[in-house]
């Protein structure tokens, strides 16, 4: 299957970080936490794609959890940003005797980009909890970052819109 012929089947749509995404699933049940204005689903989950024609998941933070399952295609790699400004770098694909993972945890407070660096499209599919909201999503602006981040900065700015 192509790039094309996934976006079609998945009913996938662009996404305000870069790729293309769907919600296949959001929980009836809810959760009201105190780091929350408004009460969240206690679950939702996407497919995600990133594409050789947009390659790039921007810099950005959530609040949620976030488990990231690599589902086929080529390889994602992944940047994450810790509280403690610790940079870390993960790769989600099937290699795993190269060190790729099938499955990613990210943190809420984490900041996190993507890149699919070869090949025609990374398909993963993630699972939020509590669920998935953008208000609980903050896209990364350069000065802010930049700022907050001098010493990593020549390593993120290409993933700053």
């Amino acid at each position: 299957m192509n790039k094309h012929q996934l976006i079609q089947k998945l009913s996938l749509t662009p996404h305000i970080e870069g790729g293309y995404f769907s919600r296949t699933y959001s929980s009836a049940l809810e959760t009201k936490l105190p780091a929350y204005s408004k009460p969240r689903c206690l679950l939702s989950s996407i497919f995600y794609l990133l594409t050789d024609d947009s390659p790039i998941g921007y810099l950005h933070k959530n609040k949620s959890d976030i488990i990231h399952y690599f589902q086929g295609g080529s390889p994602l790699s992944y940047l994450i940003i810790h509280p403690d400004a610790t940079l870390e770098r993960k790769v989600l694909g099937f290699d795993l005797d190269r060190g790729q993972q099938l499955q990613l945890i990210v943190r809420g407070g984490c900041w996190k980009a993507s890149e699919l660096e070869a090949g025609e499209f990374g398909l993963i599919s993630e699972a939020v909890a509590p669920g998935f909201d953008y208000e609980d999503m903050e896209l990364a602006k350069a000065e802010p970052i930049k700022n907050q981040f001098p010493q990593l900065w020549s390593q993120i700015a290409k993933y700053v819109r």
